[in-house]
């Protein structure tokens, strides 16, 4: 499954107001849950899915919006995963504030289950604001970067 089917999925879901949205295909399962839990996306092989799987104590999904930040269009995370800005510890950041991006922009890369998932921009303009802290893991939906 690729990250624009996954997506595609997302959207469905906040447009139907689902909760939860489980699929299996080939060996591959794939969990999207929202709620007041916030549990984390649940993406592996079916044989060694686990049953439930919790959020660390201190995962926050939720950014309030502010005034400022109302006009900005926000860079979420497509999956749970590790943060990084850079393609490896000493190479420069991706995109800083004041880089202008497109939607093929890469502007991060998440580490999820081993594999470095390079997150594209996917909207045209200037980073206002880094919201992730590198190195740090990050929830489904969080916001990482805001652009104006």
């Amino acid at each position: 499954m690729e990250l624009k089917d996954i997506k595609a999925i997302i959207d469905l879901m906040r447009r139907n107001d689902l909760s939860v949205f489980e699929m299996e295909k080939d060996g591959f399962r794939l969990k999207l849950q929202k709620g007041i839990s916030e549990q984390p996306v649940s993406m592996m092989p079916a044989q060694t899915a686990p049953m439930v799987q919790n959020s660390p104590p201190n995962a926050s999904v939720a950014h309030p919006v502010s005034a400022e930040t109302s006009h900005l269009r926000d860079i979420v995370s497509p999956m749970v995963g590790t943060f990084y800005r850079a393609a490896s510890p000493d190479a420069s950041p991706f995109v800083d504030v004041g880089k202008e991006v497109t939607e093929e922009t890469v502007v991060c890369i998440i580490e999820a289950m081993k594999v470095m998932n390079e997150i594209k921009a996917e909207t045209k303009g200037v980073i206002a604001e880094i919201v992730a802290e590198n190195a740090k893991p990050v929830q489904f939906g969080q916001v990482l970067y805001r652009v104006r």
